[in-house]
């Protein structure tokens, strides 16, 4: 069962938020980084992403820009941008997107339960990822960014959530760019942490939904910290980790699509004819096709849209993985007729976002950068639940989350 507990967030005055909050590290680039904290020095960005404070072109790795995390944070800390609560607290973070809300928990969670498959997670991750997080979480001592959990429906934190959302939030305000709503509140009454406690020892497993190399780097360099410690007793702040976490029923995941940049050799004909192999293609025209249902697909080439549907047969509707969109499409269309084996190296395709829309696929495509696109009908929370409950992994570049984290509205500290 799942072991949470509050802790003392740092977090910015009411009056200092929106300065300090920030897209998460990993949704953007140096330079976009660069252009927007510039003129404000309180931005999360000098903190998250530090090579913005070195000369154009400096490695993000280098050990100068971890240690220049680590100065920005104390210094935010001492110029009273980022200020810690006297007592342990929950928090409840919201997102508003298309005028639809979820209502998220922000709880330590717990590194054993990391460790021994309480808290689940769906993709693998590339140790040169987690090396730069857990470098970033060692220097700061602190999680700055918190990760994206679900968890199992419960009504009880339901109405407890209602509650504290009908009362006046601590922030409140859109994000410049997105235009995504963000609110939050504080948990701060004994008997309210406790339910929040026992509802969550109630549950037999979290789910990762956002932050696979984040969640790994906190769970290792906790780990690292207890083992390191000769008078370890288990109830240290490093054994627990932040954690945004969203009941899985609120929560939904968008298209992530795909664009190549040539067929492999084959004309247009030569391709279409290869996917009527395993697939029914309907032309549909110049408007933009969205895929309507599992097993259907978009496909743009040459200015044309085309519906496919994956014929009976070629998937096993038993096979948590096997079922899923993206592995229909990598094995017979990607791998079997443009011969792209490795989705996380080959440089012939590229993966968009469905928050961009299908239109972006298009231009993409018109503009001579790409040969060909394939948009894909979303996962469902279910299918993502059911693959990490029966410990499998999904291909790469399966799920996107939208609206995304805010960076910056509470910070956890390990000591």
């Amino acid at each position: 069962m799942a072991t949470i507990k509050p802790f003392k967030g740092i977090r910015p005055p009411q009056n200092l938020v929106e300065q300090v909050a920030s897209r998460p590290y990993d949704v953007l680039n140096s330079e976009e980084a660069r252009a927007e904290a510039a003129g404000n020095e309180k931005s999360l960005y000098h903190i998250i992403k530090p090579e913005i404070d070195f000369p154009v072109g400096t490695d993000e790795h280098d050990e100068r820009v971890y240690a220049k995390a680590a100065e920005n944070f104390q210094k935010f800390q001492d110029n009273g941008w980022l200020l810690q609560d006297a007592t342990e607290n929950y928090y409840i973070y919201a997102q508003t997107m298309n005028g639809k809300t979820q209502y998220g928990l922000v709880v330590g969670a717990y590194v054993p339960d990391y460790m021994n498959g309480i808290i689940k997670k769906h993709e693998l991750t590339r140790r040169d990822k987690e090396e730069d997080r857990m470098k970033h979480v060692r220097v700061n001592n602190a999680n700055i960014e918190p990760v994206f959990f679900a968890y199992p429906d419960n009504a009880v934190l339901d109405a407890l959530v209602a509650r504290y959302a009908s009362g006046t939030p601590v922030y409140d305000f859109i994000a410049p760019g997105d235009g995504f709503g963000h609110t939050f509140w504080i948990i701060d009454k004994p008997e309210d942490i406790a339910v929040v406690t026992a509802e969550f020892a109630k549950m037999p497993a979290l789910y990762i939904a956002d932050g696979h190399h984040r969640s790994a780097a906190a769970a290792l360099v906790g780990a690292e910290k207890a083992r390191q410690n000769p008078h370890h007793t288990g109830n240290e702040e490093y054994n627990y980790f932040m954690a945004v976490c969203f009941p899985a029923n609120q929560l939904t995941i968008i298209d992530y699509n795909r664009v190549v940049k040539d067929l492999n050799g084959l004309t247009p004909q030569e391709f279409l004819t290869a996917i009527e192999k395993n697939f029914i293609v309907e032309e549909k025209g110049e408007n933009v096709y969205h895929p309507t249902r599992l097993h259907n697909f978009a496909l743009y080439l040459d200015g044309r849209w085309y519906s496919l549907t994956a014929k009976p047969g070629t998937y096993n509707d038993n096979d948590p993985i096997g079922v899923l969109d993206v592995t229909i499409s990598s094995g017979l269309i990607l791998d079997e007729i443009l011969g792209i084996k490795d989705l996380r190296s080959d440089k012939r395709i590229d993966f968009v976002g469905g928050i961009r829309g299908l239109g972006e696929l298009k231009k993409r495509v018109d503009s001579g950068e790409m040969k060909v696109a394939l948009a894909l009908y979303p996962v469902s929370m279910k299918q993502l639940m059911d693959i990490a409950d029966t410990d499998n992994i999904m291909p790469p570049k399966t799920t996107w989350f939208e609206p995304k984290l805010r960076s910056g509205l509470v910070i956890h500290k390990l000591a």
